[in-house]
C-alpha cells in the first residue's frame, strides 16, 4: 500500500506472522509540484511506482523464504526493471508491429494499423490468462483482491476489520490493469496514424518515443473517470476496465485480507489521521 507520505509492504512469513516494512516516499514527487502538474505528474509517479512493485515482489519472496536481512532496494532491484521494460517493449510493441506488417503490402496502413492494435490486446489477455494458471500466480492475483476490498471498505468509511472488508468487491476502478488496459486501447489510436506517416523502422521508433505520452494519457484518463463514478456514460465506458480485472484478481481468504488491511493501517499512521487521498491508492 502507497500513501502520499509511506509505503508500506505487509508479508506473512514462514511461521505465519505479519512482517511489515515501511519506508518514506518520494515527498517531492507525492507532494510537490510534480504530484499537481497534470501528463507529468502520470509519467514520474508510474515510473516510481514499477520501481516500488518490483522490489516489494523482491522483499515479499525474500521473507517468505525466511531470508534475513532483507535489503529493499539496490542495483538489482532495478536491473530487475530495466529486464522487464525490455522484455514487455519486445512483447507488446515490437511483435504485434512485425506480425501485422506481413499483411500491410496486401491489405494496406489502415487496416493493419488495426490489426496490431487487437493483436497487441490479444497478447496482453493470453498473457494474464496464462500466467494466472499458474499456481503462485494465482496466490498473487488472491493477494491483489485483498488490496482492492481493503481499499473499498476504507473508501466507503467502514472499520477496517476482515468481515466489513471481505463484504467488498474485488473490482476497483483505479487498479493498474485498468490502467495498462487503457494503455492498449490508447495506443491503438495513436500508433495507427504512424503506418501511413513514417517508414517501417522509423515507426518503431517513434512508437517507443510515443510510450510515455501513451501513458500519461492513461493516467490522467484512469483519475477522471474515478472522478466521475456516478455518470452512467463514464460507467459503461470504464466497464472493460473492471471487467479485465476478473482475470487479475482472485477472492481472498482471511488471512490475506489481514495482511492487506495491516499494510493499509500503517500508511494510514504515517498520514497522521489526516484523510488520505485516494488517488494514492492505486492497487
Amino acid at each position: 500500500m502507497r500513501g502520499s507520505k509511506a509505503l508500506a509492504v505487509a508479508v506473512r512469513d514462514p511461521q505465519g506472522h505479519i512482517v511489515i516494512h515501511t519506508e518514506p516516499v518520494n515527498a517531492s514527487l507525492y507532494n510537490g509540484r510534480i504530484s499537481r502538474t497534470p501528463f507529468l505528474r502520470g509519467l514520474a509517479m508510474l515510473w516510481d511506482s514499477l520501481g516500488l512493485g518490483m522490489r516489494a515482489l523482491m522483499y515479499s519472496a525474500n521473507v517468505s523464504a525466511g531470508e534475513v536481512g532483507v535489503e529493499f532496494k539496490g542495483p538489482l532491484a532495478w536491473g530487475t526493471t530495466a529486464i522487464a521494460l525490455i522484455f514487455g517493449l519486445g512483447i507488446f510493441l515490437l511483435v504485434p508491429r512485425g506480425l501485422a506488417g506481413l499483411i500491410e503490402p496486401t491489405f494496406g496502413p489502415w487496416v493493419s494499423a488495426l490489426a496490431e492494435g487487437v493483436i497487441r490486446l490479444l497478447i496482453f489477455i493470453g498473457y494474464i490468462w496464462l500466467i494466472g494458471r499458474m499456481e503462485e500466480i494465482r496466490r498473487v492475483f488472491a493477494y491483489h483482491g485483498a488490496e482492492h476490498k481493503t481499499i473499498n471498505a476504507y473508501e466507503a468509511g467502514l472499520d477496517l476489520t476482515v468481515p466489513n472488508v471481505q463484504r467488498q468487491t474485488v473490482q476497483h476502478p483505479r487498479c493498474g490493469t485498468a490502467f495498462l488496459l487503457t494503455v492498449v486501447i490508447l495506443s491503438i489510436f495513436l500508433f495507427a496514424p504512424l503506418n501511413v506517416l513514417l517508414p517501417y523502422g522509423v515507426g518503431l521508433i517513434m512508437r517507443i518515443a510515443l510510450l510515455p505520452v501513451v501513458a500519461m494519457l492513461g493516467y490522467e484518463f484512469i483519475r477522471f473517470s474515478a472522478r466521475h463514478l456516478d455518470s452512467p456514460i463514464m460507467r459503461a465506458i470504464i466497464a472493460p476496465n473492471l471487467a479485465m480485472q476478473k482475470l487479475t484478481t482472485r477472492e481472498p481468504d482471511d488471512t490475506m485480507v489481514q495482511v492487506a488491511i495491516e499494510a493499509l493501517k500503517k500508511v494510514l499512521d504515517a498520514e497522521q489521521n489526516r484523510p488520505l487521498n485516494p488517488e494514492y491508492l492505486i492497487p
